[in-house]
C-alpha cells in the first residue's frame, strides 16, 4: 500500500481536543477525540504527551488508507494566549517530529476560519464563548486583533464557568436573603437533586459534587432567563454585551466597522442557540456595528484547524469544499 500525504490538524479546547488527518484534496483520513488541553495546569510537556496519545490514535486508524506522511501539523489550541506560549508549544509540538512544519495558534482562529469563506484574504472576527471567553480577528495585509483571555485579571467576563459561577452566587445571596430572590436558588439545587441552595453549596464545598460539575448548571441559568426570571436575564444580557463589546472592539482595532464583514460566534454558550443570548447579541450588534454579518458556527472547531492547514498547503478551493461537506454531513 502506498504512502499518503497528509495534513494533521488538531484543535485542542479546554474540555475536548479533536484530531484528524485530511489530504491535500480535502479528504479526511481518520479522526479522534481525547481530553481537555490544560498546559497551564498541567505543564507544556505532559499537556502535549497527552496529545501525541491522541495523534498515535489517529495514525494508526488512518494505516488502511496508506501510511500517512505528515507533511504539516496545524495545531489550534486552547491556553496558548500569549507569544511566548505559542513559541513553546511550537517547540514541544515540533519536538515530536510528526512533521516537518508546525504552526500553532490559539483555538479562537480555527472557529474564525471555518467562519469565513474559502479563498480571497480572510477577513472577519470571531467570538469564542465556551467554558471562557475570547476573541480574534483578522484583517487584509494579516493584522490581527487579538486579547490575552486569561480570565479577569485581563478583563474578561464570561464563558460557561463564569456564568455558573455568577448563577450560583446570585441564587446563594437570594437563598438567604442578602439579594433578590430569583428562580436560580430552587433550580440550581434541584439540577443535582437536592433541597435548596445550602444542601448545594455544602455540597461543593466537601466535594460531593465535583466544582466541575458547576459547568452542567449554565444551561439551568438559560432555562430560568428564558422563563422570565428578571435576575437570569440580567446574567445573560450582560454576557451578550460582553459578546459584542469584544466583537466591535477587535472590528475598531483593525478599521472595519465600516466594513460588512462577518462575525463568526461559536464555543458551547453560543452554539446552543439560547434565543434571549442571540437576540440581545444582534440587536447590540445592529446598532454598534450595522455591517458586521453574524454567523454562528456549530461545526467542530477542528474543521477550521483543517482549513488552516489546507490553506498552509495551497489548497484548491474544490479540497475545502470537500472538506466542509465531510463536516456537514457529520
Amino acid at each position: 500500500m502506498g504512502v499518503t500525504a497528509a495534513l494533521l490538524a488538531v484543535d485542542a479546547g479546554n474540555s475536548k481536543t479533536d484530531v484528524t488527518l485530511v489530504d491535500t484534496g480535502g479528504r479526511v483520513l481518520a479522526s479522534a477525540r481525547g481530553g481537555g488541553f490544560q498546559p497551564v495546569r498541567t505543564g507544556t510537556g505532559p499537556a502535549v504527551a497527552d496529545l501525541a496519545r491522541i495523534v498515535a490514535e489517529v495514525v494508526e486508524r488512518a494505516a488502511p488508507c496508506g501510511a500517512p506522511r505528515v507533511a504539516h501539523v496545524q495545531a489550534c489550541l486552547a491556553n496558548a494566549d500569549l507569544p511566548v506560549e505559542e513559541e513553546r508549544l511550537t517547540a514541544e509540538i515540533a519536538a515530536q517530529g510528526w512533521a516537518p512544519s508546525v504552526t500553532v495558534v490559539n483555538d479562537t482562529f480555527a472557529l474564525l476560519r471555518a467562519g469565513l469563506p474559502d479563498g480571497g484574504e480572510p477577513t472577519g472576527v470571531a467570538v469564542v464563548c465556551g467554558a471562557g471567553i475570547n476573541c480574534a480577528g483578522l484583517a487584509p495585509g494579516g493584522r490581527t486583533a487579538r486579547f490575552p483571555a486569561l480570565g479577569r485579571i485581563s478583563g474578561d467576563w464570561g464563558g460557561g464557568g463564569y456564568l455558573a459561577e455568577e448563577a450560583l452566587w446570585l441564587a446563594a445571596r437570594a437563598a438567604d436573603g442578602r439579594g433578590e430572590a430569583t428562580a436560580l436558588s430552587a433550580a440550581l439545587p434541584a439540577h443535582f437533586g437536592l433541597a435548596g441552595m445550602a444542601e448545594l453549596v455544602e455540597a461543593l464545598h466537601l466535594g460531593h459534587v465535583p466544582w466541575e460539575d458547576r459547568y452542567r448548571l449554565t444551561p439551568v441559568l438559560f432555562a430560568v432567563a428564558a422563563a422570565g426570571d428578571e435576575v437570569a436575564r440580567t446574567v445573560v444580557v450582560r454576557q451578550a454585551e460582553e459578546v459584542v463589546t469584544m466583537a466591535t472592539t477587535a472590528l475598531a482595532r483593525l478599521d472595519l466597522l465600516e466594513h460588512e464583514v462577518p462575525v463568526v460566534l461559536g464555543g458551547g454558550v453560543l452554539a446552543a442557540g439560547h434565543r434571549l443570548l442571540h437576540e440581545r447579541i444582534g440587536a447590540l450588534l445592529a446598532r454598534r456595528a450595522p455591517l458586521a454579518v453574524p454567523r454562528v458556527v456549530t461545526a467542530p472547531p477542528v474543521l477550521g484547524a483543517a482549513l488552516l492547514a489546507l490553506d498552509h498547503a495551497g489548497a484548491p478551493e474544490t479540497a475545502h469544499a470537500r472538506l466542509r461537506a465531510h463536516y456537514a454531513g457529520g
